[in-house]
């Protein structure tokens, strides 16, 4: 038997990936949140990097593994558990959606941006280059509904918690961010309707994520005046 508790925060996009591939392989889990402003004594001992997600793997005989890294926790996911996979069977296609795991870990760079700059010139550049990311997504796409087709993958995972941040931005301001990249927008809706993608947080992670917006005196929320 092994017992596997994700260590999270509400709003983590890298946490959120790691439970999308526990809900799509339909492992069970527990999840433990935890106050990033204010992280525990005990977090701090079994986290190298003080970061979420981290993963306590609990098997019978042997002593308890610690893994951190979304990506690692990915890997391991789909190494050991069994149902759908998540990766290429061919090493090439393999390596090349790992790349594009990388470059939706790099997205989330910039959103970081649009989420705490709070002067109109830096937020545009963001803007600018948040677009520019996505539209060479766009190039790679094919016919969807996924990454790579009918197929859920990984890919999908890291850039769900991408889109969703879109869900609450598009409320208080056009961006513009998916205005050329019609492929992907409707990527964008198939990932918001894959239940994985949607327990992957709480109902009231909307509000959080306002709540985060207001805060950091975003100039995302004075964005549309």
């Amino acid at each position: 038997m092994t017992a596997l508790t994700l260590i999270s925060h509400h709003l983590c996009p890298f946490v959120q990936r790691a439970a999308i591939a526990f809900l799509e392989k339909g492992v069970p889990f527990e999840r433990v949140m935890i106050d990033l402003d204010a992280k525990p004594d005990w977090f701090l001992k079994l986290s190298p990097l003080g970061k979420v997600p981290l993963l306590r793997v609990r098997q019978e005989g042997r002593e308890e593994a610690i893994l951190f890294e979304s990506s690692v926790i990915c890997e391991y996911i789909e190494d050991s558990q069994s149902g759908p996979r998540l990766h290429p069977s061919d090493p090439l296609e393999r390596a090349r959606h790992r790349a594009w795991m990388e470059f939706g870990s790099s997205i989330l760079g910039d959103i970081w941006g649009l989420e705490t700059l709070t002067e109109d010139a830096a937020f545009e550049a963001k803007r600018s280059a948040l677009a520019a990311k996505i539209g060479r997504v766009e190039e790679v796409l094919g016919s969807g509904p996924f990454f790579a087709g009918s197929a859920f993958s990984l890919v999908d995972a890291v850039f769900g918690p991408v889109f969703r941040y879109f869900d609450t931005f598009d409320e208080i301001a056009d961006l513009r961010v998916f205005a050329a990249a019609p492929k992907l927008r409707e990527w964008r809706q198939a990932l918001a309707d894959r239940p994985s993608v949607r327990n992957a947080v709480d109902a009231d992670y909307p509000e959080r994520l306002r709540a985060f917006l207001g805060r950091h005196d975003s100039y995302l929320l004075r964005y549309a005046a």
